[in-house]
């Protein structure tokens, strides 16, 4: 990168950029770790001095934290995909069920929020279509930015299903909402993919506001649909016009990269004879609220009754549960 020229032809020297990107993902954790490793000794050196027992709380905490650290590198390692090192879009949509559904979207998209702040994730929303009647969500995408966002986010592919007593049906009947999640990485080569233009259907509408001086009097969003596969992506997050399509254009380009590249694995896997234990569409997690509490996802039977901490975004469990099923799978 130092060298004469790199920067002169970024085309050209983008891959080396990227497999820089990949290295230093790898490497970074490990010398993040190592030093975790050096102040614990140091603590615990300071614990063993006379006097020094006030250091051992300090210890322990620092013991706990490097062992969780440690824990989530075992298993980024495990990371091979192509893109499991990007950051990531996450869709939350609604499924059939009116009012109810809307809402469990909106209580969905809550809980990813929390737990990409939680995990250390740059969280932003992308698109967010509010349902009006009930003041849910018909569908949002969010975009988490940090390391392996889409490594650890495609464990949450998949259609969740809550199991609640219905907060808007006067005689309190349990009712059951479904809801789809879908993650996408965010390839940055997806610019150079072209796509003919006879396979696009570009829509162009007003963007959702907060009302008032908020609301936008121009035709601003837009959604684009991809007609040989139906995939349609939509941004309203900016002002223009020209960058929200921009950004419409990039997703739809990583979606297909993305299907190309499931398609290249899901070839290999059955030339190995190695059979995909999830896809999208298939209810992956239910949500029981009313007359028990439990989550339980289905792949991997990990379960908790604490479902508050759940909806509060601790969901970490349930997919490092998903990421250890598939190591075993693979090791298979």
């Amino acid at each position: 990168m130092a060298g004469p020229g790199f920067w002169g032809d970024i085309s050209r020297s983008r891959p080396d950029i990227e497999r820089l990107k990949v290295v230093k993902s790898r490497l970074d954790p490990i010398m993040h770790l190592d030093k975790g490793a050096e102040d614990l000794g140091a603590t615990l050196d300071l614990a063993g001095e006379a006097g020094g027992a006030e250091f051992l709380p300090e210890a322990a905490l620092l013991a706990k934290k490097l062992f969780s650290e440690v824990e989530r590198f075992d298993l980024e390692v495990t990371f091979t995909g192509k893109y499991d090192h990007l950051n990531c879009h996450l869709l939350v949509q609604a499924g059939t069920g009116g009012t109810e559904s809307c809402d469990w979207a909106r209580m969905l998209l809550r809980m990813y929020t929390r737990f990409g702040e939680q995990s250390g994730y740059k969280v932003s929303q992308v698109d967010y279509v509010p349902d009006d009647v009930s003041g849910g969500v018909r569908s949002a995408t969010l975009q988490f930015d940090g390391p392996y966002a889409y490594g650890w986010l495609r464990s949450e592919i998949g259609v969740h299903r809550l199991i609640r007593i219905s907060p808007y049906d006067a005689n309190a009947r349990r009712q059951t909402s479904f809801c789809s999640v879908d993650a996408s990485p965010l390839i940055e080569e997806a610019e150079e993919l072209e796509i003919p233009e006879q396979e696009l259907r570009i829509d162009k509408f007003r963007a959702g506001g907060a009302g008032g001086q908020h609301v936008n009097k121009t035709e601003s969003a837009v959604r684009v649909t991809h007609l040989p596969t139906g995939f349609v992506t939509q941004c309203q997050n900016e002002r223009s016009q020209h960058m929200n399509l921009a950004s419409a254009m990039k997703m739809l380009k990583a979606k297909l990269l993305q299907r190309e590249e499931e398609r290249r694995e899901a070839e290999l896997k059955s030339l190995s004879g190695v059979k995909s234990d999830i896809s999208f569409g298939h209810q992956i997690r239910t949500y029981t609220f009313q007359p028990y509490q439990l989550v339980k996802d289905h792949r991997t039977s990990h379960e908790t009754g604490n479902v508050d901490a759940v909806m509060e975004g601790d969901i970490l469990g349930f997919l490092e549960a998903h990421l250890r099923a598939k190591t075993k799978t693979k090791g298979k």
